[in-house]
């Protein structure tokens, strides 16, 4: 069974005195449903679980009053089991389905007497189902939820974490890697690229590595996001989402990735786009990247929001809408001219997997970061490298520490771990560890 992280914020919600009723959002398939269950089946002695998507009906059981003990009198009913207080959790899964369950919330948290974890795949996407009556603010914690990190790939591949912590330590100390450790780290970090971290794929890929079943997983997933754009999102949106949506590798194949509305469709602006790129973001589908006026701290006090690059939020499923036998190349080491929007996506993936917001900066005299990140207190300029040789953006910055306050620098690529005065050079697979704030 593979591990997921989200098993520590369950069992951490669970200790917690006088917890909320626990929302998890994030995208499809990204194992929400699995992990909630798979906690309820190893800490409680009675479990309710109720999918509203599947089983729309079950919204009746709100329609009405929402005093628990009326709902405990139609849960027991209706599933046959008994409700013990403080034994008992009740899964809502797909809770953006019924907005009455999601104003009931606030009473399951007021009565005290149930556990209470919801779901939502497309929740607070606008278009999607209508909003509850009530939000219970305050009354629930939301938490989001993202496809598998690296860290967990690695898990599913057999890597050991103190295998890992080495690698943590040697980055750390600024210590070479060995170079068995290295090649090992480098070979599956090919392997996460292609295959990404949506669960099932990753469960699949494990078993058999079978390229071809994982490749059509993959699309058979980016398929399914599709069909809820044209599904859920409001009649005017539903062609606009798509284009947008399937513009995403031709706006990262350029040299410039700023998005561009005329890429999606000739003469494309903002105001007909924005909403737009809104959806996809709440949805979980992609994630976006700010452009700073600046680069001092903090840094979502400078982000440029008309300014942006849109990336994939899972590395896997953005291989997948390349080009057939893109998978076999990158596990060959030949990426060719698309290995920069490759690996700039992988980053995005690490970075916003481990909750980071995305920023990037760019002038245009041709100053240009990849990423800015707080790292270890101080704004910290991260480049990423598809090939070896200089980032002169980063040496220009670093060089004039009196106009742009910046003191330090990654270069993230074929590398092994090193440094030359203000940079550090990392091997790409450290990009996961850069978590420090």
């Amino acid at each position: 069974m593979l591990q997921r992280k989200i098993e520590a914020v369950l069992k951490a919600w669970k200790q917690q005195e006088d917890h909320n009723p626990l929302v998890i959002k994030g995208c499809r398939q990204c194992g929400k449903t699995f992990a909630v269950r798979h906690f309820a089946k190893q800490n409680y002695e009675n479990v309710i679980y109720i999918n509203f998507m599947e089983n729309p009906e079950y919204c009746k059981i709100f329609s009405e009053s929402l005093e628990i003990d009326y709902l405990v009198m139609l849960f027991s009913s209706k599933f046959q089991k008994r409700l013990v207080p403080k034994k008992t959790l009740l899964i809502f899964d797909e809770i953006q389905d019924c907005p009455e369950a999601r104003t009931a919330l606030k009473f399951f948290k007021l009565d005290g007497r149930f556990d209470v974890i919801a779901t939502g795949s497309l929740l607070g996407v606008n278009g999607y189902g209508n909003m509850p009556k009530s939000v219970p603010v305050g009354f629930e914690t939301i938490v989001e939820m993202r496809p598998m990190d690296f860290e967990e790939f690695l898990w599913a591949n057999g890597v050991e974490p103190k295998l890992i912590s080495y690698v943590k330590t040697a980055l750390q100390k600024e210590k070479i890697i060995p170079e068995a450790i290295h090649l090992q780290f480098k070979q599956l970090l090919l392997k996460y690229i292609v295959v990404g971290g949506m669960p099932a794929v990753v469960q699949h890929f494990v078993d058999t590595k079978d390229m071809s079943v994982v490749l059509q997983m993959q699309r058979n997933i980016v398929n399914e996001y599709k069909d809820d754009m044209v599904k859920y999102a409001e009649n005017k949106n539903k062609v606009l989402i798509k284009e947008c949506f399937e513009s995403i590798p031709k706006q990262l194949s350029k040299e410039n990735k700023k998005f561009q509305y005329s890429v999606v469709k000739k003469n494309g602006t903002s105001a007909t786009f924005l909403g737009i790129l809104q959806w996809l973001q709440d949805a979980g589908i992609v994630v976006k990247c700010n452009n700073l006026h600046n680069l001092e701290l903090p840094l979502m006090a400078q982000a440029n929001e008309d300014v942006f690059k849109i990336y994939m939020g899972d590395t896997g499923l953005f291989v997948s809408m390349l080009d057939d036998g893109t998978q076999f190349d990158i596990l060959q080491g030949n990426l060719l001219s698309y290995k920069g929007a490759i690996f700039e996506n992988l980053i995005a993936d690490f970075f916003s997997k481990m909750g980071r917001k995305l920023y990037y900066f760019r002038k245009d005299s041709g100053l240009e970061i990849d990423f800015v990140i707080r790292y270890q207190g101080q704004s910290t300029l991260v480049e990423v490298k598809s090939t070896q040789g200089n980032a002169k953006s980063v040496k220009t910055i670093i060089g004039q520490p009196e106009k742009y306050h910046i003191q330090s620098a990654i270069k993230l690529g074929d590398y092994n771990i090193g440094r030359n005065g203000n940079v550090l050079t990392l091997p790409l697979y450290c990009g996961f560890l850069l978590d420090e704030i």
